[in-house]
């Protein structure tokens, strides 16, 4: 299994990105859906996650300005990011809870976008 993540660069204070992520292989069922983030020097922090029901949660900083979706018949995560901020800087982590067939759910990474905000 893998997960591809696309969409990062660099944008101004105010603008918008949106970052999508497809998983892929040998895959039964994908559980939860979501993005993470680490800015240098900083500890990985929930940005958003997605149930399979499409039940999003947010990080608190991140309520009213991004929106987290995703297509379960592309197997795809996307997080749309509006009003971004210099302090939204950071590399941003998909990851996904998958069950191949007979196996429990295993958490994957995919290998980080790097988002850059400039003032």
């Amino acid at each position: 299994v893998q997960l591809q993540a696309s969409g990062g660069g660099l944008v101004q204070t105010g603008g918008s990105l949106r970052l999508s992520c497809a998983a892929s292989g040998r895959i039964f069922r994908i559980y939860d859906m979501g993005w993470y983030r680490q800015a240098p020097g900083k500890q990985r922090e929930l940005v958003a996650t997605i149930s399979s029901a499409g039940a999003p949660y947010y990080a608190d900083s991140m309520l009213g300005r991004f929106t987290v979706s995703r297509d379960n018949a592309r197997n795809t995560v996307h997080l749309q990011m509006n009003s971004l901020k210099p302090e939204d800087t950071s590399v941003y982590y998909c990851y996904a809870q998958i069950t191949s067939a007979g196996g429990p759910p295993v958490d994957y990474w995919g290998q980080g976008t790097l988002v850059t905000v400039s003032s």
